[in-house]
């Protein structure tokens, strides 16, 4: 049991680690919020959780399908190219308007983790593998499990937006309005790639 959770940790920082959309989104929020990135991941964890238990059911087939990987390309990457548009309008406006307040970190969480293609697949193969294995040791090691993934994108994003809040109290507005840019830049790649690749699935080589 010990073994297979330290499997778990180990696999689930490689992919928490990775820069993506939900770490832009969250250094963004930390410049106002100092606990955004626990907020981001309460709403990571809404989608997270019944996904995690849909595909052992069979819902991690579905989401390999083309058709659906397609869908969920082309709308993720909609939505991150007009999220980082929005990011980097600031250079003519505020530098509060980067990410509108209508827009909760909870909410964040959850269209950023919906809107993810790759973090869908991934639950629909390692997170699947992972998942199998933890049922097969018992009730208690899945949820173990299942907690214990969630607290490594917790402890990430938390530390995130607490390192994104104290720069942007330390140096000031000057400092927001270039995390902002940056993040918006990044937005702007990861949604171009989104919308890439699903255009490849449409029209393999």
């Amino acid at each position: 049991m010990v073994g297979f959770l330290l499997k778990v940790v180990v696999i689930s920082l490689s992919g928490v680690l990775a820069p993506g959309p939900m770490t832009a989104a969250t250094v963004v929020a930390g410049t106002r919020q100092r606990h955004a990135g626990a907020l981001v991941a309460i709403g990571h964890g809404l989608v997270e959780f019944p996904l995690v238990l849909l595909t052992l059911v069979g819902v991690g087939q579905v989401l390999q399908r083309t058709g659906v990987r397609v869908g969920i390309g082309l709308a993720g990457g909609a939505f991150l190219v007009l999220m980082g548009l929005q990011m980097l309008a600031t250079r003519q406006g505020s530098a509060e308007a980067g990410l509108p307040r209508s827009r909760h970190p909870i909410t964040t969480g959850v269209v950023l983790t919906g809107a993810n293609p790759y973090f869908l697949v991934w639950w629909a193969t390692v997170g699947l593998a992972l998942a199998t294995q933890a049922a097969g040791l018992g009730l208690l090691v899945f949820g173990v499990f299942v907690v214990l993934h969630w607290l490594c994108d917790l402890v990430w994003l938390e530390l995130l937006s607490a390192a994104s809040h104290r720069g942007t109290k330390v140096l000031g507005e000057r400092s927001q309005r270039a995390v902002l840019v940056i993040c918006g830049g990044a937005m702007l790649f990861f949604g171009a790639a989104f919308l890439r690749d699903a255009l490849r699935l449409l029209s393999p080589a």
